[in-house]
C-alpha cells in the first residue's frame, strides 16, 4: 500500500469493533485507508473469525484484502456482541459448543483470551486457558519481577505464573508491555532467560509477541556512547595549557590511551614515552602485572631471547611490546569497568536521593562510649526528621560536649555506628553477615531502627555497611522466596553440623539413622520428610537451609526492610541491585596513592610554586603507600576530611588541597580542605606532614 493513501481523520471508528480508541497497546495500530474509506484496528483484524490472509504482506491491510474485509464487515454485522449486545461481533470462541461471539474490546474488557499465534483462536471467559499451581506449592504474595510491584501468587486472567521459573509471577500488563518493547528476538524469563518455553505459554496465555526487532534496537544513535574514546589526560601533572581534554592528532598533545583498560590516558609530552610507537599502561595496570610477577617473566623473557644490556651490566628499560595483551590484562580491564561502572551508578544514585535532604537542622548529641544508646534516642527523637541536615555534637562519658568539633563528625558518627551494627546482635555470621533472631530486638523494633541508620547513613554521606551477605541482599532486592542460601550462610554451629551429618550420610539405612537421632529438631523446624532414596538428602538440606536462614528470620527481615525504606533507599536498591551490592556487601576499596591523588583538586597561591607543590604531593603520597612514613593513607584522609574511607556517596565538598604560605599543614579546619606548606626541600615537607598528621590524630 502507498503511503500517500494513508491519511488520519479526526478519530474514525473502526469498521469492525465501531470504538473510536486509539491505544496500540491494547487494540494494535488503527490506521486510516482514505482510498478506500477503511478504518481498522490491527488486533481486531487478526481475531476475526472469518477473514485469512490471502495476500502478500504489502497487499491490503498486512495481507488482508480489501474486499476480504468489506465481507469481514458484512457478516459481522449480522452477529450480537455478547458482552455490549450491539451488532457487528466479528469474533467467536472456538471452544467446541460455544456460540459466543464479541468485539475484541469488549473481550479485553470480560478478560477474554486471545492467542496470537497459529489460527488466531480466541476462547470466551468461560472456555479460556488458565494456569494451573502446582501440587504442594505455597501461595500467599510475591514480586512481579518486571515492575517489582507485590502480586498475589494464585492464577488469574491479570496475574501470570513463569512455566520455567518456580517463583516468577507476573502482571499481565507488564508483560504485555514487556512482549511489545522487547519483540521476539528478545521476549524471555526475567530470571532464568528461557525463550522458547517462555514464550510458548505466554503465547497461550493470550500475551502478543510481535515479529519484530527490540525497540531499544531501532533507536537512532541508541549505542552512540559505546563509539567514544577516552579522551582525557591523567598525568600527574598536565603540561598541556589547552587542558587535560585537549588532543592534537599527531603531535606531542595527542591522547594515548591505557593498552590494558583504555579508561586512561595521557599527552604524549606528559609522560616518558619517546615516542608514539610505544605503548603506555596507566598506574593500577601496571601496579597488577607488578604483583603478578608479569614484568619480571617479561624482562627474563627480553633478556634471554635478545641479551639487551648496556655497558655497565643494567638491564636496558624498554617500551612494552606492541602486541595487544593477553588474558590478564583483558580481565584486569572488564573488572575494572565493571566496579568503576558499579561504584559510580551507585554514587549517582544516593546523590539523586540526597537531594530530598532540606537546609533543617536536626542536632544529635552522641556519647562515644554509648553509641548505639544515643543514636538510637536520637534517631527515635519526636523532632528527627531523616529528611533534615544532620549536625553531630559527640559528649564524653561525664555527659559533657567536647570543645572541639570538626567537620568529620558526622562521617565518624555513621562509621561508628556501622561498626557497631556489624558486632551487633542483630547480624550473625563472620565477614559477610544475615539478620540473626533477637526476640527482644523484635519486641523493641531494633531490627527496623538498625534498616532506618543504615539507609539514613548512605544518603547523608557516611559509610555503607560493607558486611551484607549475598544472601540477605539478593532477599532485599528479590524477594526472600526468590533466594537459595548456601551452607556458608548457617552461622550456628549445631545446624551447620546437622547438615553435615545429612549430607554426608553414604547409604539409605545410615541417612535414616541420622533423621532419627535429629528427629525433634526436623519436626520443629517443619523440615521432616519420608527418605526413600538416597538423594532425598539434598531436597532435606534445602529445606533447612531455606528455614533456618530465611523463613526463621522472616519476622526481623520485614522490618529490617521497612527501616530501609528511609528517603527512597530500599527502592532505589531492588531498581540497581548491582550497584547497591558494590557498596553493601564489599568493604571501601583500599586506598592508594593514586586514588588520593584524584580524589584531591590542587590550588596554589603562585603558579611557580604549584609545579613543586604537586610533586611534594605525589611524592609524599607514594612514601605513605610504600611503608616509608610512619602515617598511613587513611591517617591523610581523616586528617583532610574526618572519614578514614571515602564514602558511596563522595564527598561534599569536593576534597581540595591548599599550598600556602603557613610554617605546618592544617587539616579540615575547612570542610575537606587540605592546607599544606609552601617548602624549599622535600624533607622538609615530609617531616611538617609526618608531624602534623600524628600530633592531630593522637590529640
Amino acid at each position: 500500500m502507498n503511503e500517500n493513501t494513508l491519511c488520519c481523520f479526526q478519530s474514525p471508528a473502526c469498521v469492525l469493533c465501531q470504538q473510536t480508541d486509539d491505544c496500540p497497546e491494547k487494540y494494535g495500530e488503527k490506521r486510516t485507508y482514505k482510498e478506500y474509506n477503511l478504518t481498522v484496528h490491527y488486533y481486531c483484524l487478526l481475531m476475526s473469525s472469518g477473514i485469512w490472509q490471502r495476500g502478500e504482506e504489502d497487499e491490503g491491510v498486512h495481507g488482508f484484502l480489501i474486499n476480504d474485509i468489506r465481507k469481514e464487515v458484512t457478516r459481522a454485522a449480522k452477529l450480537t456482541c455478547n458482552i455490549c449486545k450491539k451488532k457487528g461481533a466479528s469474533i467467536g470462541c472456538v471452544a467446541p459448543k460455544c456460540k459466543r461471539s464479541y468485539h475484541f474490546p469488549c473481550g479485553v474488557q470480560r478478560e477474554c483470551i486471545f492467542q496470537f499465534m497459529e489460527n488466531f483462536g480466541s476462547y470466551c471467559w468461560e472456555h479460556r486457558p488458565v494456569q494451573k499451581l502446582p501440587s504442594g506449592e505455597s501461595r500467599g504474595s510475591s514480586q512481579c519481577t518486571i515492575c517489582l510491584e507485590f502480586v498475589e501468587r494464585i492464577p488469574l486472567y491479570n496475574v501470570l505464573k513463569s512455566p520455567c521459573c518456580k517463583n516468577a509471577w507476573f502482571h499481565r500488563d507488564c508483560l504485555q508491555y514487556q512482549a511489545l518493547s522487547a519483540g521476539i528476538f528478545f521476549f524471555r524469563c526475567t530470571v532464568c532467560n528461557n525463550k522458547d518455553k517462555f514464550q510458548n505459554e505466554m503465547l497461550r496465555m493470550g500475551i502478543h509477541i510481535p515479529e519484530k526487532d527490540a525497540s531499544w534496537e531501532l533507536e537512532e544513535n541508541a549505542y552512540q556512547d559505546l563509539l567514544q574514546r577516552y579522551q582525557h589526560c591523567d598525568a600527574r601533572t598536565c603540561l598541556c595549557k589547552n587542558g587535560r581534554d585537549y588532543s592534537k592528532p599527531d603531535s606531542k598533545w595527542e591522547i594515548k590511551r591505557c593498552q590494558c583498560c583504555g579508561s586512561c590516558g595521557t599527552h604524549l609530552a606528559c609522560s616518558p614515552m619517546q615516542s608514539w610507537e610505544e605503548n603506555w599502561e596507566c598506574m593500577e595496570c601496571r601496579s597488577i602485572f607488578a604483583k603478578s610477577g608479569y614484568y619480571q617473566n617479561q624482562k627474563k623473557r627480553s633478556l634471554t631471547n635478545s641479551e639487551k644490556i648496556d655497558v655497565t651490566g643494567r638491564l636496558l628499560e624498554e617500551p612494552s611490546p606492541k602486541c595487544p595483551r593477553q588474558s590478564p590484562g583483558s580481565q584486569h580491564s572488564f573488572h575494572l569497568r565493571q566496579l568503576r561502572i558499579q561504584k559510580r551508578e551507585a554514587s549517582n544514585i544516593l546523590r539523586e536521593l540526597k537531594s530530598q535532604i532540606n537546609t533543617k537542622t536536626t542536632r544529635l548529641n552522641i556519647n562515644r562510649d554509648d553509641i548505639w544508646s544515643s543514636a538510637l534516642k536520637g534517631f527515635r527523637g519526636r523532632n528527627f526528621n531523616p529528611a533534615n541536615t544532620m549536625e553531630i555534637k559527640f559528649t564524653n562519658c561525664k555527659d559533657k560536649t567536647e570543645t572541639y568539633t570538626f567537620h568529620g563528625s558526622k562521617h565518624e558518627f555513621f562509621q561508628l555506628l556501622m561498626l557497631h551494627l556489624k558486632i551487633s546482635s542483630l547480624f550473625e555470621g563472620s565477614s559477610s553477615k544475615n539478620l540473626s533472631l533477637d526476640s527482644q530486638a523484635i519486641k523493641e523494633n531494633l531490627y527496623y531502627e538498625a534498616g532506618k541508620m543504615i539507609a539514613v547513613s548512605l544518603v547523608h554521606g557516611g559509610p555503607p555497611p560493607g558486611f551484607f551477605s549475598k544472601t540477605l541482599f539478593n532477599c532485599l532486592a528479590y524477594g526472600p522466596e526468590n533466594v537459595k542460601p548456601t551452607e556458608e550462610d548457617v552461622a550456628d554451629s549445631d545446624v551447620a553440623q546437622t547438615i553435615n551429618m545429612i549430607k554426608s550420610s553414604r547409604t539409605l539405612a545410615h541417612l535414616q539413622s541420622t533423621i532419627s537421632d535429629c528427629y525433634e529438631y526436623l519436626t520443629v523446624t517443619g523440615c521432616l520428610r519420608p527418605m526413600t532414596t538416597l538423594s532425598d538428602k539434598d531436597m532435606l538440606v534445602n529445606d533447612i537451609l531455606i528455614y533456618h536462614v530465611i523463613k526463621r528470620v522472616l519476622s526481623p527481615f520485614e522490618s529490617f526492610r521497612q527501616g530501609l525504606k528511609t528517603l527512597g533507599v530500599l527502592e532505589k536498591l531492588q531498581s540497581h541491585p548491582d550497584a547497591f551490592s558494590s557498596i553493601l556487601c564489599h568493604k571501601p576499596e583500599r586506598l592508594s596513592a593514586k586514588i588520593l591523588g584524584d580524589l584531591f583538586t590542587i590550588h596554589c597561591v603562585s603558579n611557580l610554586n604549584r609545579e613543586k607543590g604537586v610533586d611534594f604531593w605525589m611524592g609524599y603520597l607514594q612514601d605513605v603507600e610504600g611503608g616509608e612514613s610512619a602515617a598511613t593513607l587513611e591517617d591523610i584522609l581523616v586528617f583532610a576530611t574526618g572519614t578514614s574511607s571515602i564514602p558511596p556517596i563522595g564527598f561534599e565538598p569536593e576534597p581540595s588541597v591548599e599550598f600556602m604560605y603557613i610554617k605546618y599543614p592544617v587539616g579540615n579546619r575547612q570542610p575537606n580542605c587540605l592546607q599544606l606548606p609552601i617548602t624549599k626541600t622535600y624533607e622538609q615537607f615530609k617531616n611538617k606532614m609526618d608531624f602534623a598528621i600524628s600530633s592531630t590524630l593522637r590529640l
